[in-house]
């Protein structure tokens, strides 16, 4: 099944109560960047970065970018695919809040992970709308040390 937030983001009020439940365990801790996932995490990154007033840096599907980029790889079930940041968006020792509306397999976020910590930047966060824990994406990015946050879940998928 198809798991989607555009009714969610069309609906002020709950678009507001989901931006405001992705900040709330951020909220005083040092974000400098929020980085979302093409493409539904770019719009809920975008506000989640307003309202913690940080800077927001994309990360787009291979060349989609205008400026120099790098690029990683990851796996798709049968093929794999390339996301890209460009190349000057995070500075060492920033602190970044990586953002997407779902979380699956995981192989997207870590994909941006290791684009951001290419960087030098440090990860405070992946922050999420829907998680499918039986797909493995929490325990992926968890097993890679780092801190996961989803509003709700699906289970069985």
């Amino acid at each position: 099944m198809f798991r989607d937030v555009t009714t969610l983001m069309g609906d002020a009020r709950g678009f507001r109560m989901a931006v405001d439940m992705l900040v709330h365990p951020y909220a005083g801790r040092r974000i400098d960047h929020v980085a979302g996932l093409e493409a539904r995490g770019f719009i809920l990154g975008g506000a989640v970065a307003h309202q913690l007033s940080t800077g927001f840096t994309p990360i787009r599907k291979k060349g989609k970018l205008p400026a120099r980029a790098i690029a990683e790889e990851y796996t798709l079930e049968y093929a794999t695919a390339v996301v890209e940041m460009h190349d000057d968006a995070i500075q060492p020792g920033e602190g970044v809040l990586l953002v997407d509306d779902l979380l699956a397999t995981g192989g997207t976020a870590a994909a941006g992970v290791r684009l951001i910590e290419r960087l030098g930047g440090v990860v405070i966060g992946c922050a999420f709308v829907i998680d499918l824990p039986d797909l493995g994406g929490r325990k992926r990015l968890e097993g890679m040390g780092l801190d996961v946050h989803a509003l709700c879940e699906f289970a069985g998928e």
